[in-house]
């Protein structure tokens, strides 16, 4: 993981800059300790050098003294006691070289430097003395033999020549003290290239560590701020290709997985979006057909204004035909004058029913009107129809044709007064578009039961008027539609005389259907459901009420 390898990185950086430091301070300390030990060497030359001058100074003193120029005793005291000093730092300088391990480098040369003092340590005592013991030379004595004299007493004290000791001494120790000095500049010199070499090292494994990083997290930071971008413009499906196990992959997989939710979130609010215009349409959708019922309701209204006309003109005539034929004519007997006026009062009661009718329709309109079905003799609306059809027969000049009444034999379950106003409608349909002089035949017949299918009757009536157009036989049954021929022939009427006995023929279980021939007449088929004869029922005896769907 990268964490580790950038660990594994830093480790390394702090172990070399950790074993640059050691190495610094084992490099310093051996700086040190060589110029600790050429500082002991330099002072011990300079020991050997002031011996030497303190003891030629002595000798001069001596000299002096010996060939009768007078001493001061006090530069005498002051040289001895020099030398003595300058003896004991030589002897605690040649201790610290032996302690700073000075003479391991150069025993024999120790040796030398410790026998020197040790020889100096014996021939100062008798150079004192022979100091204290120096007096004038005696005028009998020649000058060049006090001279040797002094010199061997000086220079040959304890049987050692002590110039030669010295001398050699100082040779001795300005060689050691060169050598020291040496040591220390290549003690210096290798701390510098120390220095330099392990700072060259850091600088290329540093170098070498950003190289590295910057090759291993180009790429990673690169898919990632991809990846990133491609989420912040939306493109939530965009997954980072990022595998394995490092801290890049894991940040990665986090995002792909923040993608994913983000995803479903999107597609869920996406969902919810549809949903909620789906939603918003069906809304719109029903207030559309709320709207729509509304505007049908209100045509319906309006066609129920002319249904109620229609019902309403349908009696009225009836009634104002039965009137006109009875008083049309010569005097008639008070028996056929009651008669009229039963009829007359008839229809009015039946004008009454169908206002009734009208006024529950305006309340549930003309598809929820009740009926009262019950089984009936198929003689009795026949015979309450054409009763009232022959004087709208008789007032229009048209004359009909049809079986009598008593001759039909046979039950139907139906309501009797809207049986009889769907026959009337058919009879009135067929008179009103007949021409005077004209003929109007009405046929009633009782199909027996089949296999395929029951018993039922078929009425016909057929005329030979008008006529209608073959291209306007499917419209005939649609409210307020009047062909052309119908408007020149008859100028009045709605158009709802047979979209209203189509809805009471399906009111009662059956069907109505036209055919016709423009200019030659037209033929209405009713169908009807037959019902098998029960004696234990009389005529006209009530059923249970149902009520058609």
């Amino acid at each position: 993981m990268i964490r580790h390898r950038l660990s594994w990185v830093l480790i390394l950086l702090a172990t070399t800059i950790v074993l640059q430091a050691v190495v610094a301070v084992f490099a310093l300390r051996e700086a040190q300790q060589q110029i600790v030990r050429g500082r002991i060497a330099s002072d011990i030359h300079r020991g050997f050098v002031e011996m030497s001058a303190t003891k030629q100074r002595l000798h001069t003193w001596v000299a002096q003294l010996t060939l009768g120029g007078g001493g001061d005793v006090k530069e005498r005291d002051r040289l001895l006691g020099q030398m003595s000093l300058t003896l004991t730092q030589l002897q605690a300088l040649t201790q610290a070289a032996a302690d700073s391990s000075l003479a391991s480098d150069q025993p024999l040369e120790q040796r030398q430097r410790q026998e020197a003092l040790d020889q100096l340590s014996k021939t100062i005592p008798i150079l004192q003395a022979a100091t204290y013991q120096a007096r004038p030379t005696p005028a009998n004595l020649q000058a060049q033999q006090a001279w040797q004299a002094l010199t061997q007493t000086f220079e040959y004290a304890g049987g050692q020549d002590l110039r030669q000791l010295i001398s050699q001494s100082i040779v001795r120790e300005q060689a050691a003290m060169e050598r020291k000095r040496s040591a220390a500049d290549q003690a210096l010199t290798q701390i510098r290239l120390i220095w330099l070499g392990m700072a060259a090292l850091l600088a290329l494994l540093s170098l070498a560590a950003m190289v590295y990083f910057a090759r291993a997290l180009r790429r990673p930071l690169e898919v990632l701020t991809g990846g990133a971008q491609a989420l912040a413009q939306g493109q939530w499906q965009h997954r980072i290709s990022l595998r394995g196990k490092d801290e890049f992959a894991l940040v990665a997989t986090s995002m792909n997985g923040m993608a994913e939710k983000l995803e479903q979130h999107h597609l869920q609010e996406a969902a919810k979006r549809t949903q909620l215009e789906e939603q918003v349409k069906e809304r719109t959708t029903e207030l559309h057909l709320a709207n729509e019922s509304l505007r049908q309701t209100d045509v319906r209204r309006r066609q129920l204004l002319a249904d109620i006309s229609h019902e309403l003109r349908t009696p009225t005539t009836a009634i104002r035909g039965e009137a006109e034929v009875t008083l049309r004519g010569a005097s008639r007997t008070s028996e056929e004058y009651r008669d009229a006026l039963g009829r007359i009062v008839q229809t009015s009661r039946e004008l009454g029913a169908v206002i009734d009718d009208l006024l529950s329709m305006a309340r549930t309109d003309l598809e929820s009107l009740t009926l009262v079905r019950e089984p009936i003799d198929m003689a009795l609306p026949l015979a309450d129809a054409l009763a009232q059809a022959g004087a709208l027969a008789a007032a229009n000049g048209v004359r009909m044709v049809c079986e009598p009444p008593e001759s039909v034999t046979g039950r139907v379950l139906a309501d009797r007064q809207r049986l009889r106003q769907l026959l009337l409608l058919l009879l009135d349909n067929a008179i009103r578009y007949s021409h005077s002089g004209g003929t109007v035949t009405l046929h009633v017949s009782l199909q027996a039961a089949r296999p395929s299918q029951p018993a039922q009757w078929r009425i016909v009536v057929a005329d030979q008027g008008i006529g209608i157009p073959e291209d306007e036989l499917p419209l005939i049954f649609q409210r307020h539609f009047r062909g052309q021929q119908a408007r020149e022939h008859r100028a009045s009427g709605s158009g709802l005389g047979l979209p209203i006995a189509s809805s009471l023929a399906q009111a009662h279980g059956g069907k109505l259907s036209l055919s016709s021939q423009l200019n030659q007449g037209t033929q209405a088929e009713l169908i009807l459901p037959a019902l098998a004869f029960d004696p234990s029922l009389p005529s006209g005896a009530a059923a249970s009420p149902e009520t058609p769907t």
